[in-house]
């Protein structure tokens, strides 16, 4: 059997074309988009999940293509580009599922864009740029370091990037002396004809200084230029989230991107495996949750959502996670885990019993689109998972912080519940906000008591009772309005700005280009025209503990299409968690990034060209 299926945008329409070359009785479409959709003509719609529908067709004829015309439900959401086509589709005749040809025009277009500017005179090709440097005007050639106690990390991320070894026997000396009053991340460089010398705050700065030796000598050709830097980051918290439950991306991929973080100074892997879809850690004491949402598609608990297609997914066993950590700990990386609660579990609730109220009668919808994707705190199953899970969750991960979530509940979230009606009259609670704060609260103050401090997204913010409390650290993703109010509150606040820090999205409003659109696009420049403390919050600064770019994945279907919505961009993130204030500008990220572009290819991970 020979099965024909294409789609494109039309308008706020996706056609839908599908053939066959042998009759097919009533045929059933299955397919996930990035949104809900609707259909227009052309079927029924028999089933829908969030983005994942089916939809009953009529016969299939052999030589006649049928057209499919589907729209999303909410206009707002209407097709950007490419990534907004069906993903992982398939046909179910009868108990039969037939996969249809898979798209050729996943990801991003291998195009080369204009040439980068010049890097200007006064900048050394070095991404973070350093606080200062101080250049003497000569060059001086540099190949290897005679063994340095302390740049064993750096030495084997250089021989798992595929570059030439950092150390071996023979090579140059570096003198190294220490100053507690560069901190501990910071060190002070000094490159001279005479030789190499660093004073570090501590074993983190020389760290640094090992990864900025390695990036010269790739970006300079070997002749790195002389003078003295002086680097101290501006932050503390340098992060990058990956989401890897909408998208299970393998160990290895993690692995490398650790790495490439590892490169541009960032120190926390934002590790977000569970959501809607699933929960993909492996953890004990809730079987159940993993083993029945380790997979989605077809037969599995959840369907095909975010092109899932017939069958796909995976889990992180304990052994994963040590893995993970272990290298982490090499590169100065710590690992931040996220749970996900009480919204974006639909996944959860459809894998364990008794995390619902069974008198519920409410029909609150969350923006994916699940009409079941948040727990109840008022029934006991609730708690007898969500306290021990975390604890185990926790820990896991030597950082000693978990991320609750708590990000999107629906609108009306528990209205119709009986049981969180009774839970608001005997806590003098509102609103759904003050349902979800007093909940958070609860649980933060249960791991608080084990020595775990919480973090989780804005929104646990809200609530009459002053919302998650308990010393959490909060993430600014809709903008920095809600970070610099969390942060006047007494709240620690990454900043992750959609507009700015959301590498999910396009690069482009160009249909031809591949992302996410829901908060506008970020090219390149975008990434550094912001800054994270904001002109007019000046009396926020000690409160801003750092920055985050994060990447979604619900339209990623293989790792590798993450690599160019990632790079360059992750260049800006790296800026703005080290640099001061200003000090690159959008035109110097763009020659920077063309200074790095050969380091990337060298290393094999993927770009945005254009930039």
């Amino acid at each position: 059997m020979t099965l024909t299926f294409a789609s494109r945008i039309d308008g706020i329409q996706i056609r839908c074309l599908i053939g066959s070359d042998r009759p097919i009785a009533a045929p059933t479409l299955c397919f996930s988009l990035m949104a809900a959709p609707k259909v227009v003509s052309g079927g029924t719609m028999v089933r829908r999940v969030a983005g994942y529908a089916e939809i009953a067709l009529p016969d299939l004829v052999p030589g006649t293509e049928h057209e499919v015309v589907l729209e999303h439900a909410h206009k707002e959401f209407g097709p950007r580009n490419r990534a907004w086509l069906p993903l992982g589709a398939y046909l179910r005749v009868g108990k039969e599922c037939l996969p249809l040809p898979p798209r050729t025009d996943l990801g991003l277009r291998e195009v080369d864009g204009p040439p980068a500017p010049a890097l200007p005179a006064d900048r050394v090709p070095l991404v973070p740029q350093p606080t200062e440097w101080r250049p003497s005007g000569a060059t001086v050639a540099f190949a290897t370091l005679a063994h340095v106690p302390g740049l064993d990390g750096v030495a084997d991320l250089a021989v798992r990037l595929g570059l030439a070894p950092l150390m071996q026997a023979g090579g140059a000396a570096l003198v190294v002396g220490e100053d507690p009053a560069l901190g501990a991340e910071g060190y002070r460089l000094t490159i001279a004809p005479a030789g190499l010398s660093v004073t570090v705050g501590g074993p983190a700065g020389l760290h640094y200084a090992g990864i900025t030796l390695l990036t010269l000598r790739e970006t300079c050709g070997g002749k790195l230029p002389c003078g003295t830097i002086t680097d101290t980051p501006r932050f503390g918290y340098r992060g990058q989230h990956l989401d890897c439950a909408r998208h299970f991306f393998g160990v290895d991929f993690i692995l490398r991107l650790l790495d490439l973080m590892a490169l541009l100074k960032l120190n926390r892997f934002h590790w977000h495996f569970a959501d809607d879809e699933a929960f993909r850690l492996e953890v004990e004491t809730q079987p159940l949750l993993w083993q029945r949402t380790v997979f989605r598609g077809e037969g599995e608990l959840v369907p095909g959502v975010f092109g899932g297609g017939i069958r796909a997914g995976g889990s992180y066993s304990k052994a994963d996670v040590a893995r993970v950590v272990a290298r982490a700990k090499t590169l100065q990386i710590e690992v931040l885990p996220e749970i996900e609660v009480p919204a974006h579990s639909h996944a959860m609730v459809k894998a364990v019993p008794g995390l619902r109220d069974p008198g519920d009668n409410g029909e609150e919808v969350s923006v994916q689109g699940y009409l079941d994707n948040i727990v109840n705190p008022a029934v006991p199953g609730t708690w007898d998972l969500l306290v021990p899970l975390a604890k185990e969750v926790a820990g896991l991960f030597p950082l000693g912080i978990l991320h609750l979530g708590a990000d999107e509940a629906p609108h009306g979230a528990w209205d119709g519940s009986p049981a969180v009606a009774a839970l608001k009259a005997r806590e003098g609670l509102s609103t759904s906000d003050d349902v979800q704060g007093w909940m958070l609260a609860k649980l933060a103050a249960e791991l608080g008591s084990e020595g775990v401090r919480v973090a989780a997204w804005e929104e646990a913010a809200k609530g009459c009772q002053g919302g998650i409390g308990n010393a959490a650290l909060l993430f600014s993703w809709t903008g920095q309005g809600p970070g610099i109010e969390a942060a006047r509150r007494g709240h620690d606040v990454v900043m992750c700005p959609a507009q700015h820090a959301y590498f999910d999205l396009a690069h482009s409003p160009d249909p031809d280009d591949w992302g996410a659109a829901w908060a506008g696009f970020v090219p390149l420049e975008k990434t550094v025209a912001w800054d994270p403390v904001p002109k007019g919050a000046e009396n926020i600064t000690p409160r801003i503990a750092g920055v985050e770019a994060c990447f979604w994945g619900e339209f990623t279907v293989e790792d590798s299409q993450a690599e160019g919505m990632i790079a360059p961009r992750i260049l800006g993130i790296a800026t703005k968690g080290w640099e001061p204030a200003g000090r690159t500008d959008g035109s110097a990220l763009r020659a920077l990034a063309g200074a790095y572009a050969p380091l990337f290819d060298s290393i094999g991970w993927k770009r945005y060209r254009s930039a």
